[in-house]
């Protein structure tokens, strides 16, 4: 077995794996230095551990005026998916102290003007009533808010029409220690990791395996490794990698990079007024990816906050990447679909011209919407990791794809992740689907300890009210999710 990539998705998939067959040979090839440290690394992603509990992006208000609830839902049971095995592993010793890794935060969801109220009122009271969302509140009161996010209230007018939901269980995840911990658990149970080690190419073998091309990055030496199955959980590196392989599903399926910034704030005092991720809505015309957000975040066990994402672009698939990434990644099958994005995506075109013309103070004023009395000398400008965005093929153009997508050849024996939030907030069960679609006939075999592993495998949660809230109390406590600093 060949992972590609060493992340968040391939130690997840490893993980799994070898809980499943623990007498599988598994080789880990990464081009860094080290695990986690691209899109997994805790700066380069928000870390909120997608439940759709706060993201307003995943409850759309519909043409009728009414809001749509069907993508919060299955977000958020996905994340229970990942809280069951993270549980899991901690009870087996897989992962060690989750106090490294997540942490307590409230989810939250501010809108200001009485349309965002009107909105916010029927997002709440379609999702209150939701086994899968208890206990959530919402206010429109003024001293609420002070109390809340009292870094939100300070220097706001009580008079300004708002709306704030909010939800006491929510988290915060740092994916880059998470998966250093899984890691670990791989290599000390006979995983090979090799750091600074480049997949180059891929090429099917006559006997149906794979044979890939691997340059030391160091000494620029080139060997060739067989694997039977291969898993390509490179990020922004998974789509040339798959096209390389030439299997016919990633024909005509293309990429579109886009970068991130954010502004942090390492300021105890102000950090201590805000404990909680706040999410808003999105401007007017703008992709769902730019939905802004002032989140705490606990990195290293120190406590910051970020306000983002602001979009940067660059043609590099990878923050550690190459300016020939996008260019490189253009083939005959996709040349059209991506053309199309340049003419149906206008408000994602004007998104990203705009937010490349803000300078810092410009930022800091978008930031004053959350936050009225920040100062531009308090917050500074971090660059977050790259996200490419799916493009796939529709008649004869293209259509923009905001989520993950697992591509798999049809004899199973290569796979691999492609696509962006909820990405890492949801990797169990996007792995899940690769053991399902690529070993199908061991799945069966293998269903008794996944079920294991994950009690609610196969099951609706939403149906089930009684095992979503048993196993969100085990993981609450296994997790250590009910001690607060």
């Amino acid at each position: 077995m060949a992972l590609i990539g060493a992340g968040t998705m391939s130690a997840t998939l490893g993980a799994l794996l070898r809980r499943l067959q623990p007498d599988w040979q598994i080789e880990i090839f990464e081009r860094l230095e080290g695990p986690a440290l691209e899109s997994s690394d805790a700066w380069n992603n928000a870390g909120t551990g997608h439940s759709a509990l706060c993201e307003l992006n995943y409850s759309p208000k519909t043409a009728d005026g009414d809001v749509d609830i069907t993508k919060a839902v299955s977000v958020n049971e996905k994340f229970q998916v990942s809280r069951q095995f993270w549980s899991y592993a901690v009870e087996n010793t897989i992962l060690g102290d989750p106090t490294e890794w997540i942490r307590p935060v409230p989810h939250m969801s501010f809108v200001a003007g009485e349309a965002g109220q009107e909105y916010l009122r029927k997002r709440y009271d379609r999702l209150a009533g939701h086994p899968l969302f208890p206990g959530m509140g919402h206010t429109t009161d003024f001293g609420e808010l002070e109390r809340l996010v009292p870094l939100m209230a300070r220097g706001r007018s009580a008079d300004q029409p708002f709306a704030l939901s909010h939800f006491e269980n929510g988290t915060d995840v740092n994916f880059g220690a998470l998966t250093r911990q899984f890691v670990k658990y791989l290599t000390r149970t006979g995983t090979e990791v090799h750091y600074q080690n480049q997949v180059k190419d891929l090429e099917r073998n006559t006997d149906g395996t794979w044979r890939l091309t691997v340059a030391n990055r160091h000494t620029g030496d080139e060997r060739t490794v067989d694997a039977k199955f291969v898993f390509v959980g490179a990020g922004g590196g998974a789509l040339h990698l798959l096209q390389k392989s030439g299997i016919p599903e990633i024909k005509g399926i293309g990429g579109f990079p886009v970068g991130g910034q954010w502004l942090r704030c390492t300021n105890p005092d102000l950090v201590d007024q805000h404990q909680a991720k706040v999410y808003s809505q999105a401007s007017v015309g703008a992709p769902p990816m730019s939905v802004p957000h002032l989140d705490t975040r606990v990195i290293d066990g120190k406590k910051g906050l970020l306000f983002g994402p602001f979009a940067g672009w660059t043609p590099k698939f990878l923050k550690m990447g190459s300016f020939m990434d996008l260019p490189s990644s253009i083939r005959p099958g996709n040349l059209l679909p991506m053309a199309n994005i340049g003419l149906t995506e206008m408000g994602l075109v004007k998104y990203l011209i705009t937010e490349l013309a803000k300078n810092h103070g410009a930022r800091v004023e978008t930031l004053r919407d959350f936050v009225p009395s920040a100062q531009d000398g308090e917050w500074e400008k971090v660059v977050a990791g790259q996200r490419v965005q799916v493009i796939k093929p529709n008649g004869r153009g293209g259509t923009l794809e905001f989520g993950t997508a697992v591509v798999n050849a049809a004899d199973g024996s290569i796979a691999g992740l492609l696509g962006a939030s909820p990405g890492a907030s949801t990797a169990v069960d996007a792995m899940v689907d690769v053991l399902q679609r690529c070993f199908p006939s061991r799945f069966a075999d293998w269903k008794p300890a996944l079920e294991e592993m994950i009690p609610s495998l196969g099951r609706d949660l939403a149906a089930e009210e009684g095992l979503f809230a048993e196993q969100f109390e085990r993981s609450t406590r296994t997790l250590k999710l009910d001690q607060r600093a």
